[in-house]
């Protein structure tokens, strides 16, 4: 999983002062070597040095933040994303992938022999239910997928596994797909039997803010239902978005929906 990522699951699941929270996502700024850089990304980083590696300094780190759950890497190995465009072109390098112009065909880790982390992989075998997403299609969900072992052990569970899709496209990512593009870019990489309902939201983004979000070559991921059938995936659409000065998942009514899908799925 990208640093970031790992950070975010951490500061979600953690029980802390908020400042806690605010100083795990705070990026410095200036003209220091520093600039740029999350606080947190550099206080995991320090403390894999400490232990040894990023499994134990998740679960440390889990420890000084209060975390209630697990926060797991898919693998502890130290890999580059690529990504290898429709027109051929190769992009080495994550923080690149959004800066070429060009449609992704797919992504792939190097080296591509990556081992996986094997309480990962004891967790997905154990899982009542499985939630790929939010994020970004390509640099923050596909990474985890494309770990050894990790799609295959996906595709062999009988949990629940539901896709919770991205409310709004991502330049460079996902610049003019439909919800079922994104499905069917998970199934590229990972096979059939990796999704089984994706989550997708129905309720009106205000003029505004599609103005403002319009500006910048982002626009709302359209719902095409019937695409997103023929790929063998059932779909829950609900309002699960918050609008205030942006478009964001809105948490309590991401988890109503998903407990409840899970609730269904388990009585059914």
């Amino acid at each position: 999983i990208p640093p970031g990522d790992l950070r975010n699951c951490l500061v979600a699941l953690a029980d802390t002062e908020p400042l806690m929270e605010k100083l795990f996502q705070h990026r410095f700024e200036g003209s220091s070597d520093l600039a740029g850089h999350s606080f947190g990304n550099l206080f995991l980083a320090a403390m894999a040095e400490v232990t040894g590696d990023m499994e134990t300094a998740l679960r440390e780190s889990s420890k000084v933040l209060a975390v209630k759950g697990r926060v797991l890497p898919a693998s502890k190995e130290s890999v580059r994303l690529d990504a290898i465009l429709e027109d051929g072109t190769v992009v080495e390098g994550e923080s690149r992938i959004p800066e070429v112009p060009g449609r992704i065909r797919r992504v792939r880790l190097f080296p591509q022999d990556v081992a996986p982390v094997p309480s990962a992989l004891e967790a997905i075998r154990t899982a009542d239910a499985i939630i790929l997403g939010p994020g970004s299609l390509y640099t923050s969900i596909m990474p985890n997928l494309l770990v050894s072992g990790v799609a295959e052990e996906l595709r062999k569970s009988n949990a629940l596994k539901i896709y919770i899709c991205n409310v709004m496209t991502q330049p460079g990512e996902t610049d003019g797909y439909t919800a079922s593009m994104h499905a069917e870019a998970i199934l590229k990489h990972a096979g059939r039997g990796t999704i089984d309902f994706m989550l997708v939201n129905n309720a009106p983004i205000s003029a505004e803010l599609r103005k403002q979000y319009a500006a910048q070559d982002i626009y709302p991921v359209a719902v095409d239902e019937e695409a997103i059938n023929a790929l063998g995936i059932g779909f829950v659409a609900a309002d699960i978005i918050s609008q205030t000065d942006a478009v964001r998942h809105d948490p309590d009514k991401l988890s109503r929906n998903v407990m409840r899908m899970v609730y269904d799925f388990r009585v059914n």
